[in-house]
């Protein structure tokens, strides 16, 4: 049998778990937050005190913090590319009779709109931003699309979104504690529940990849080998501002984000390091002799990747996006 097709058996195999998955990873629509929970009532009668009061606040936080918070935000608000390539994965069926796992991949991406939804609303009222230049940045992104490296492989695409919600909590966890640190509670607050979010999503995605590795465990190694081997592609790596070619921004936004703590290069290797440990890869038996040899590489990974880290140097000087107005440099 190809390996193909084991992935699809394997996918068969999991489905019926699927639905007990989303009870307990996702929230039900009617009592999760919504974003109007963080925001100014518009029907209210404080509605432009409220406004006022996150504008005068959002002078308390350096450009770049907005840098960031913008770049969170335009990657978040690119969903429907994430929604798009995860239901063109083999074993993902939307078509006819829907499946559990088109199911989840719908589900998850509707508690992940959210996100992009409230920053979007609080960077417009905060008053610090050039919203029409993000919103073509938005464009961009969604209009560019993106290749993560996984193909349609399922066991490649767990691996990259358990990575990758683990680094937007701590993105949005770091911001959090910043805005907090500021004076700022509303975005605190709404930052870090976006982080308790991912952080749940990290976990069904982490639970997934220990599922297969039970069933079929020489080929996860594989496909986990693979996506560290050729290091995970960030959802914002095709980031670029009106009138750039492809990709020029992201550099400058992940160093603006390296600059004030937000996510750095040593986060990416604790978080290697993190799922090595979840996956308890050091302890999997009856392993193929290739998968044997990719578990060595995966376990000698994290060393040297901490001494690479360390290297790194980052430039001082912030980079002036056309997303956040010289005047709020400080």
């Amino acid at each position: 049998m190809s390996l193909k097709n084991v992935r699809l058996e394997v996918m068969k195999f999991l489905e019926k778990d699927v639905e007990a998955l989303i009870q307990k990873y996702l929230i039900p629509i009617d009592t999760i937050w919504q974003p109007a929970d963080f925001l100014p009532n518009s029907e209210g009668l404080t509605f432009f005190e409220e406004i006022q009061e996150i504008r005068e606040l959002s002078k308390e936080l350096p450009y770049d913090f907005w840098v960031v918070l913008v770049g969170d935000m335009i990657t978040e608000e690119a969903l429907p590319t994430y929604e798009s390539w995860l239901m063109d994965v083999e074993g993902v069926d939307q078509v006819g009779n829907p499946n559990g796992w088109s199911k989840w991949v719908k589900h998850w991406t509707a508690e992940e709109n959210r996100h992009g939804d409230v920053l979007n609303k609080y960077l417009y009222l905060s008053g610090r931003v050039n919203m029409r230049e993000i919103e073509k940045t938005t464009q961009y992104l969604i209009s560019d699309g993106f290749d993560i490296g996984t193909d349609r492989d399922p066991y490649k695409n767990f691996v990259y979104t358990s990575f990758q919600e683990l680094a937007t909590y701590i993105s949005h966890n770091r911001v959090a504690k910043i805005a907090k640190k500021a004076g700022n509670k509303r975005l605190g607050k709404m930052c870090q529940i976006i982080s308790g979010d991912e952080m749940r999503h990290h976990n069904a995605y982490a639970e997934f990849v220990d599922r297969i590795f039970k069933v079929d465990p020489s080929q996860m190694m594989m496909a986990f080998y693979y996506m560290m081997k050729q290091k995970i592609t960030m959802p914002a790596h095709f980031l670029r501002e009106s009138g750039d070619k492809i990709s020029t921004a992201f550099e400058e936004f992940s160093n603006t984000a390296q600059r004030i703590g937000v996510y750095t290069s040593t986060d990416y290797v604790d978080i290697l390091q993190k799922l090595i440990t979840r996956w308890e890869i050091d302890k999997l038996s009856n392993l193929t002799d290739e998968a044997e040899k990719a578990r060595d590489y995966l376990m000698k990974l994290p060393k040297r990747m901490y001494r690479l880290a360390e290297r790194i140097k980052i430039p001082e000087n912030s980079y002036q996006f056309k997303w956040v107005e010289p005047a709020t440099l400080k």
